[in-house]
C-alpha cells in the first residue's frame, strides 16, 4: 500500500468543522478513512493556561499536547494501530471511551491548530481551510456551548471575546493563506464536499 494521503482541516470555533467533517466521512468506511481530531490531544484542565481572571484558556495551543497529536499520526503513517481515551472536557460524568485509530488510505487530521503545530503542519499533503463569518461563528458557538457543555451566555461571550477571537487572529487565521482549499460555509458547503469526496476517493483507488 501507498503511503496514506493526509488531509489536514482547520478553522476558526463554530466555524463549521464537525459539520463538514460529518459529512465528508459519512461517504466512507472506516477502513478507507481515518480521523484524528485534535479534540482528544487537550492537556488535562488543571495543566491548562489561565488568563487574568484565573479562567482556564483552551483556546491556546499550550492547551493541546501537540508532540502527541504529531507522533499518533506518524504512528499511523507506519501502519501502526493507534489506541488514546476520548477527551471529555474535563466533564466528570462523562465516561471516556477508549478510541482505537487505524492506519488507512486517507487520514484526516482535523483541529483549529492544525496547520499552526510544525510538526502536524508537515505530514499534511493537502489543508482546507473552513471559513465563515464572525457573526455565523458566534451564533454558532452559543448554541453549541449551551447545548453540549451546559455554558451560559455570559460565559460564552466572555470566552469568545477573551479567549476565541484572539486566539483565531493570532494562531488561525494567518495560515488561511497557506491552505490548499478555502471552503466559505455560512449557510452551507455540499459542493465543495462533493468535489473533496471525489478527489478522495480517486486517491483511495490508487492506494
Amino acid at each position: 500500500m501507498e503511503k496514506p494521503y493526509i488531509v489536514g482541516i482547520t478553522g476558526g470555533s463554530a466555524s463549521g468543522k464537525t459539520w463538514f467533517l460529518k459529512s465528508l466521512l459519512s461517504a466512507f468506511t472506516t477502513e478507507a478513512v481515518c480521523l484524528v481530531s485534535q479534540d482528544n490531544y487537550y492537556k488535562l484542565r488543571e495543566l491548562q493556561p489561565v488568563d487574568e481572571e484565573g479562567i482556564s484558556n483552551f483556546d491556546l495551543p499550550h492547551s493541546i499536547d501537540s508532540a502527541a497529536f504529531a507522533q499518533d499520526i506518524e504512528t499511523l503513517l507506519q501502519g501502526k494501530t493507534v489506541e488514546r481515551p476520548e477527551y471529555t472536557f474535563n466533564n466528570p460524568a462523562a465516561v471516556p471511551q477508549m478510541l482505537v485509530l487505524k492506519p488507512a488510505p486517507v487520514i484526516v487530521v482535523e483541529g483549529i491548530f492544525a496547520f499552526h503545530f510544525p510538526e502536524v503542519k508537515r505530514l499534511l499533503d493537502l489543508k482546507v481551510f473552513i471559513d465563515a463569518d464572525e457573526h455565523i461563528k458566534l451564533s454558532r458557538r452559543i448554541v453549541r456551548d449551551h447545548e453540549e457543555r451546559g455554558y451560559g451566555l455570559e460565559d460564552v461571550l466572555y470566552r469568545y471575546e477573551k479567549h476565541v477571537v484572539p486566539a483565531y487572529k493570532k494562531f488561525i487565521e494567518p495560515f488561511k493563506s497557506e491552505a490548499d482549499i478555502v471552503v466559505p460555509n455560512n449557510s452551507g458547503c455540499d459542493k465543495a464536499i462533493e468535489l473533496l469526496v471525489a478527489f478522495l476517493k480517486s486517491r483511495i483507488i490508487k492506494n
